[in-house]
């Protein structure tokens, strides 16, 4: 037992070190993802789409393998005209090209493995790991000062630059300062919103809607048989019920026999 404890504070100790840097005290709130689309066939492929051509060439996600995609609706020849960038067959597991070595002299660390990406970054008080990728996705903007000429919000001092920043275009924060309620005669910065810079492909809501496949594919991929497994579970628990349910009328009837 005492084995086991250690083992589970360890683990805890190690996902929370591996939670993004705040930018303030209380760090920057992440957004609900919108949970609806795990449960949508098209967005989960369109995800899988967007993984593969705008994640899969810096990361890899060497724990999943194509012809998984089999279980959100995907054939091997839909499979092979439209995603099977970086690798020769159907069973293949989703590797990057990108040399690591090359990746850490570019960026400072390679990339990491995106295949549990979404079961990793929880953070208790803020929320899920698709709660995290969703905000992080949506609040990258424009930052002279770092060597991709990007930051963002949910993780400041980010080393990735932003691999959509065609879709969503080009933002930055908007600030204002306000008094310290904790330190008279200083004042303190605000968020309000965001000012976009330049257009991109998308809107802000076509721009949401694609993070939210994308996030929503992350999640599905951290545990595939996900859904199975909940659907399994609830004819579990009804069965279990009608179970109860009929040892205790057999019950009542044998013991009232028996008086």
């Amino acid at each position: 037992m005492k084995n086991i404890l250690l083992s589970l504070l360890v683990a805890l100790g190690s996902l929370l070190s591996a939670a993004p840097a705040s930018a303030n005290e209380e760090g920057y709130a992440w957004d609900k993802f919108p949970a609806t689309k795990m449960t949508d066939v098209a967005a989960l492929q369109n995800g899988a789409r967007v993984f593969v051509n705008y994640c899969l060439n810096c990361h890899a996600a060497k724990y999943m393998q194509f012809n998984r995609l089999h279980d959100i609706g995907l054939s091997d020849d839909q499979i092979k005209k439209n995603l099977l960038f970086t690798a020769d067959k159907v069973g293949d597991r989703m590797t990057s090209p990108l040399d690591p070595k090359q990746a850490k002299d570019w960026f400072g660390a390679a990339p990491p493995d995106l295949s549990v990406i979404a079961r990793s970054r929880a953070e208790i008080g803020k929320g899920s790991g698709a709660d995290y990728l969703y905000t992080l996705w949506r609040t990258f903007y424009r930052d002279d000062s770092k060597p991709t000429g990007w930051n963002n919000m949910a993780y400041p001092g980010i080393a990735m630059p932003h691999a959509l920043w065609q879709l969503q275009g080009e933002r930055r924060p908007v600030f204002v300062q306000e008094k310290d309620p904790h330190h008279e005669g200083k004042t303190v910065e605000r968020m309000t919103g965001w000012q976009q810079v330049s257009p991109g492909l998308l809107d802000e809501r076509q721009y949401d809607e694609t993070i939210g496949d994308l996030v929503a594919y992350l999640q599905w991929m951290g545990e595939p048989a996900q859904g199975k497994r909940v659907r399994i579970g609830v004819g579990v628990l009804i069965f279990l019920g009608l179970l109860v349910l009929i040892t205790w009328r057999l019950s009542s009837v044998y013991w009232r026999q028996v008086h």
